[in-house]
């Protein structure tokens, strides 16, 4: 598959629930009540509950290896936080090639909310075998 700047992946578009947020707490390890209890969530100046920031950096992740496929490798992934997502609202995962130097390729990665925000951003270095 040639690649090429500019190019998008594939969009992922994630429906988070605060079910989801509750099992996630639970396998990471992350309890702080921001991201269960509305009525804390609120005394902190949120909304509401809202995700995780490593949840929404795994959405981006799964973006970038259900693209990958076979013949390449994710080498660097990281990202920023930038805005608030809550559950029962549309997560955008997004990408767009940046850069292609040989068999190295920078992917640029973002997570939108329903308003079309970018609350999450970040880079993929993936290594495209021959």
């Amino acid at each position: 598959m040639k690649v090429e700047v500019g190019q998008e992946l594939p969009e992922l578009l994630k429906h988070p629930t605060t079910r989801q947020l509750v099992q996630y707490a639970g396998a990471q390890g992350d309890f702080y009540e921001i991201h269960y209890d509305q009525a804390y969530a609120k005394t902190v100046a949120l909304p509401g509950v809202i995700l995780h920031g490593l949840l929404k950096a795994a959405f981006l992740g799964q973006l970038v290896t259900d693209w990958l496929g076979d013949r390449r490798k994710l080498v660097t992934f990281e990202v920023s936080y930038r805005g608030v997502d809550m559950p029962g609202h549309p997560y955008r995962c997004r990408g767009r090639i940046s850069n292609v130097d040989g068999e190295n390729v920078e992917v640029e990665v973002w997570g939108e909310d329903e308003s079309g925000k970018r609350t999450t951003v970040g880079t993929a270095t993936v290594l495209i075998d021959g």
